[in-house]
């Protein structure tokens, strides 16, 4: 007995359990967290007391009147291995058993069994009948990986141990014996029928059940569950569980016995799959295999919805053999890869122009220009005389407005003049603006003015969210995917702050939430009754599509929701439509379907009065370029930009423009 662990250590002891990840109702589980030992540990009130009759029935029915040794269970037990002439019976009483799973190993050696026996008397002396139940009720295996009955009562019922019936809790007294021989999905499970039946019998004799009580319940049939080991939400869950690996450890997450509340909104998320599945289906015709859409509640930052690819199950499709590449990779989340956003972009550098003082009625021209001041201003170079490309981009259907608002031009996503916009807005303030609103893929990098037609890449995660600081009227929120964590005993160790940071003045997310909103603006490119237009709700959107379109994006938000969504191939494969056909179809119908029987609320929008300056109030006083008549470092200031090296290229395209009108 040297070297005895105190009885003391068993209540201070460390009970290895499952963590769990649940909705945010907390009521969901997504996952299950385990080591070796899955387990979830509860109360003694909160297991019945069928169970508990029928465990002390089948294993140790003198446990409350014994000292934790049962000598009437050690010499029947001696009587029955001589009469079969090997150890058939089992004498250990359910202390001991506790002891054994607990302190010591089932090696049958004297050391041991003496061990047991001191170890045994000692816990007895030291706790109540009740405590070692508990202990033992949810520590015992059950097969496989479970450990205790709750974890058993939820894998192979479906249901809380609390609300087990008299036949599941005979079942798993039945388990107790032999959980391995008796597993119910195996080629036993008619002994384990067989034993439970035994096991109601000895209920019986012990006084617990009645005679009617017990062949009632021998005659019910049961159902085992099929062991579900499918993730909910799994890019969003496995997401979720890396975050916490990297915090607490995985060896900790496994055995700590956490309950980790997300945001995740169980409901929507499957809405979103479904849709997403259905309309692939269509947008397969279009070269499109794969879509992703996060849901962020624009109040808070919290994630509602994440779709990482359109079917996490499913396998790998159109794989190349050489490169192992695919245009549909399930297991990648495409939320968080890097792809290039197209005109998705070019709201930031229009709220980096609105904050520098221009204003949505502000005036530009959209013309075939060259913004390489070293090419000839007629766009037909290709490169300069150092080599370096030409630039002068086009609008998407080859066609120019002429003098356009800045509302108009944006609501339209013309490309030239956002090219435009970027340059007066400055290429360095829209990236830092741009990674105030939690982009932060585009750092260190040298853009140039294509960075607001897609040059960079992004994610659609932090896109959506970005997006939903002019949700919430300039505020900024980080993206919060947990709302609380729990440990075994129920302490609250982390809680959710949604505290948000005022990045940009209201006035500007007014205005761009004015355009964005704008049916009318955006309706002589896309019509009246596109798929951004979501009718009696208040909703502003932005599309984008790459150059050769190999992403297709739509991001919308109304005050209560921000949703992205992306479509494409994994392989960064050419689809044949643009964002608003394949991405806005699944943004209209999930969208639309989140605000049903949501609460009503409008967008701030910003509509300024005049400024007494002429340009920036949509009034050029004559067939000039915008840089003739503004300073372009504070457009609010006196002054002009003529002797800017854009201006001679952009004076040129407004008089030839003109000229072949």
């Amino acid at each position: 007995t040297k070297d005895l662990p105190l009885p003391e250590n068993f209540a201070e002891g460390f009970i290895p359990q499952s963590s769990k990840i649940y909705d945010r109702t907390g009521k969901i589980l997504l996952y299950e967290i385990s080591g070796p030992q899955k387990r979830t540990i509860v109360s003694f009130d909160q297991i019945p007391n069928s169970l508990k009759e029928a465990v002390i029935s089948a294993e140790d029915k003198n446990f409350y009147s014994h000292k934790g040794i049962d000598l009437e269970a050690i010499l029947r037990a001696i009587l029955t291995d001589l009469k079969f002439k090997k150890p058939v019976e089992g004498a250990s009483t359910i202390t001991q058993q506790l002891i054994r799973s607990y302190f010591l190993t089932s090696n049958k050696t004297l050391k041991r069994k003496t061990r047991e026996v001191v170890l045994t008397l000692a816990l007895e002396r030291k706790y109540s009948k009740d405590q070692i139940l508990n202990w033992y009720l949810n520590i015992i295996p059950f097969g496989s990986n479970l450990y205790g009955v709750e974890e058993a009562s939820q894998t192979f019922f479906h249901k809380h141990v609390s609300n087990l019936d008299l036949a599941e809790s005979a079942t798993l007294a039945a388990l107790i014996r032999a959980p391995s021989y008796f597993w119910p999905y195996g080629p036993h499970k008619a002994e384990l029928l067989k034993r439970k039946d035994y096991v109601l019998d000895q209920m019986y004799k012990n006084g617990y059940i009645s005679q009617e009580e017990k062949e009632k319940t021998k005659k019910e049939k049961l159902t085992f569950y099929p062991i579900i080991n499918k993730i909910i939400a799994p890019h969003f869950t496995l997401y979720v569980k890396q975050y916490l690996e990297n915090k607490y450890g995985k060896n900790y997450l496994e055995t700590a016995g956490l309950k980790i509340i997300t945001t995740l909104d169980a409901s929507l998320q499957s809405k979103a799959e479904n849709i997403i599945k259905e309309k692939l289906k269509t947008l397969k015709r279009y070269n499109a295999h794969n879509a992703g859409l996060v849901a962020i509640d624009p109040k808070t930052g919290e994630v509602l919805v994440m779709v990482g690819s359109k079917d996490w199950y499913g396998k790998s499709e159109n794989c190349d053999k050489k490169t192992g590449m695919c245009q549909f990779n399930p297991k990648v989340n495409v939320t968080l890869a890097s792809r290039q956003p197209g005109s998705a972009f070019k709201p930031f550098a229009y709220a980096m122009a609105f904050y520098k003082g221009f204003t949505p009625n502000t005036v530009i021209w959209d013309v075939p220009t060259e913004f390489n001041p070293n090419c000839k201003p007629d766009c037909s170079q290709i490169y300069d005389k150092y080599n370096a490309k030409c630039y002068h981009p086009k609008n998407y259907d080859d066609k120019y407005s002429g003098l356009i608002s800045l509302r108009n031009a944006l609501a339209q996503s013309r490309n030239v003049p956002a090219v435009k916009v970027l340059y007066l807005a400055g290429i360095k303030n829209t990236l830092n603006l741009a990674s105030l609103f939690g982009i932060n893929t585009l750092n260190n990098k040298n853009y140039g003015l294509s960075l607001v037609l897609g040059g960079g890449e992004v994610n659609l995660l932090q896109m959506t969210n970005a997006y939903s600081v002019f949700a919430d009227n300039g505020v900024k929120h980080s993206i919060n995917f947990i709302k609380q964590i729990d440990d075994s005993l129920g302490n609250t160790i982390y809680q959710e702050k949604t505290n948000g940071v005022k990045i940009i003045p209201s006035k500007v997310a007014g205005e761009i939430n004015s355009i964005l909103s704008d049916n009318i603006a955006r309706a002589p490119v896309f019509g009246w009754h596109s798929n951004l237009y979501i009718s009696d709700y208040d909703v502003a959107v932005k599309t984008g599509t790459t150059q050769y379109f190999n992403d297709a994006w739509t991001i919308g938000y109304s005050p209560s929701i921000t949703v992205g969504v992306w479509v494409g191939n994994n392989d960064n494969s050419s689809m044949t439509r643009p964002g608003v056909s394949l991405a806005g179809p699944i943004w209209h119908t999930f969208i639309k379907s989140a605000l049903q029987g949501q609460k009503k609320e409008s967008l701030y929008e910003f509509n300024g009065k005049e400024i007494n300056k002429p340009v920036l109030d949509g009034k050029i006083p004559s067939n000039d370029c915008i840089l003739y008549f503004i300073n372009k470092e504070n457009p609010l200031k006196p002054g002009s930009s003529k002797n800017d090296i854009q201006f001679k290229n952009w004076e040129y395209a407004v008089k030839n423009f003109i000229k072949n009108q």
